[in-house]
């Protein structure tokens, strides 16, 4: 592939519609999970906190190796643990940022049934407004007929 050609592909793609939208799609969604994460971790947390008598989902984990301090000998070896309150805290993400995207997608979706059915009905009232072609009188057809054969004999 010459080198022109790939360029010209490359700006093709880049500057369609669908691309520029999904970047910037990309860019809000971003944003919108951060938004997301705020809610649960400043929000939705501490209320759980709240109901489950002061433990914070961070704090729900399964410690399969306690941590080891630090020793003139070794260094400090880390607590393993499966974090089962910050996968919960993740699930609670994805789900809210599913949901508003749901409910987003949902909307779109409704407000372009409305504007396709608001649509079809004008141009409905239109064609109504609009007068049917007049079907020819039988004088007019009696007279193209007749012209048709004229023509017809005058090639003759």
């Amino acid at each position: 592939m010459k080198k022109s050609t790939f360029f010209k592909d490359f700006k093709d793609f880049i500057s369609k519609g669908n691309i520029i939208d999904m970047a910037v799609g990309v860019v809000i969604g971003g944003a919108f999970g951060k938004i997301v994460t705020g809610l649960v971790n400043y929000i939705i947390n501490p209320v759980i906190s709240l109901l489950t008598g002061g433990v914070s989902l961070e704090n729900v984990k399964t410690v399969l190796r306690e941590a080891v301090p630090a020793t003139e000998e070794a260094a400090e070896i880390p607590e393993v643990a499966i974090a089962w309150g910050l996968w919960i805290q993740t699930v609670i993400d994805f789900l809210l940022v599913a949901l508003c995207i749901f409910l987003v997608l949902r909307a779109i979706v409704k407000a372009k049934a409305a504007s396709e059915k608001l649509k079809k009905k004008e141009e409905e009232e239109k064609a109504a407004e609009e007068p049917a072609p007049a079907e020819p009188s039988v004088e007019e057809k009696t007279l193209a007929v007749l012209g048709e054969i004229k023509d017809l004999l005058e090639k003759k």
